[in-house]
C-alpha cells in the first residue's frame, strides 16, 4: 500500500516510532504497516483491544469512560492513543474504534467510527467520522485510510 509506504517514509524521516490501538480494523493498520519490508524501524508495536475488557486491560481505558459514553466515542478514542503511547516506545499514537456493522444502533449508526492521535506532548487529536452503511469490509478499509492519513498528516 502506497499510504502505508508514505507513513513509514514520514515518521522515518521524523525518527519516530508508531504504536497503533485498534478495536473495530482488528489490526489492519498494523499489518498495512508491517506488510511493508524494513516497517520495524518504525513500527513498534499495535494493540488489538476488540473488548471492552481488552481496552481497560491492555491500554488504561478507564471503565468509566466506556460505561458513560460507550466503547465508540471521542473519550475512549483519546485514551485508547494515550494508553497505546504509554505503553509502548513510541512517539505516536493511533487509535480507532468504531461501529463496522451490523449490529449499530440509533445512537451508534454503521459506520460511525472515532479516531485518536497522541504524540510524546502528550497532543491529543480526535476525529469522529461517519462513513455510512456501506458494509463491514469498507467501514474497516476506509478506517485503515484514515487512521493512514491521520499519521501522515502528523
Amino acid at each position: 500500500m502506497i499510504l502505508a509506504k508514505q507513513v513509514l517514509q514520514h515518521c522515518r524521516a521524523k525518527g519516530w516510532k508508531i504504536a497503533t490501538a485498534e478495536s473495530c480494523t482488528g489490526g489492519m493498520v498494523a499489518a498495512a504497516l508491517t506488510d511493508i519490508a524494513g516497517s520495524s524501524d518504525v513500527f513498534d508495536r499495535g494493540f488489538v483491544t476488540y473488548s471492552n475488557a481488552a481496552k481497560t486491560e491492555m491500554l488504561g481505558v478507564y471503565p468509566a469512560l466506556i460505561i458513560e459514553f460507550g466503547a465508540v466515542s471521542q473519550q475512549v478514542a483519546e485514551n485508547m492513543a494515550l494508553g497505546a503511547l504509554s505503553r509502548s516506545n513510541a512517539d505516536i499514537a493511533v487509535s480507532i474504534t468504531g461501529v463496522a456493522g451490523p449490529g449499530a444502533s440509533e445512537s451508534k449508526p454503521e459506520g460511525l467510527v472515532w479516531f485518536g492521535l497522541a504524540n510524546k506532548h502528550s497532543v491529543i487529536f480526535s476525529q469522529k467520522m461517519e462513513f455510512g452503511p456501506l458494509g463491514r469490509e469498507f467501514v474497516r478499509q476506509a478506517s485503515v485510510e484514515h487512521a493512514l492519513m491521520l499519521l501522515l498528516n502528523s
